[in-house]
């Protein structure tokens, strides 16, 4: 479950863009494109151009659905951690004005210098 108001590590598996909810999709102003995307078993995480646009699905039928977008104006900090040998999830942290600390552990082979290097592009 994505949910910034508690402190628990989410874990994400890389998705295709083509795959985001369509209510994110509908989010997106002009000159807005998605970089990567990841789910939880029903939430998703989307970095785009602009910010990031979590959705929190919630309740017994999925029906209900919190979605907070951050711009990335608001990062303080981030941080990342690469896959090792034994542990292949690889880790990202981001420091936010009036949140705090999130961190996501993303599974599989995901190139998280790569995407390091697009997030600096928009942070810093």
């Amino acid at each position: 479950m994505i949910d910034f108001q508690k402190s628990v590590i989410f874990k994400l598996s890389p998705i295709s863009p083509d795959h985001i909810l369509e209510p994110i999709r509908k989010f997106l102003i002009p000159d807005e494109t998605v970089l990567s995307a990841f789910k939880t078993v029903r939430d998703q995480l989307v970095f785009t151009n602009k910010r990031i646009i979590a959705a929190n699905v919630q309740g017994l039928t999925g029906t209900k659905v919190d979605y907070t977008s951050i711009p990335y104006s608001k990062i303080q900090t981030f941080s990342v951690e690469t896959a090792g040998v034994l542990d292949m999830d690889c880790e990202l942290e981001i420091y936010i004005s009036a949140i705090g600390k999130i961190r996501f552990e993303i599974r599989g082979g995901f190139d998280i210098v790569a995407f390091n290097r697009i997030i600096s592009s928009y942070v810093l």
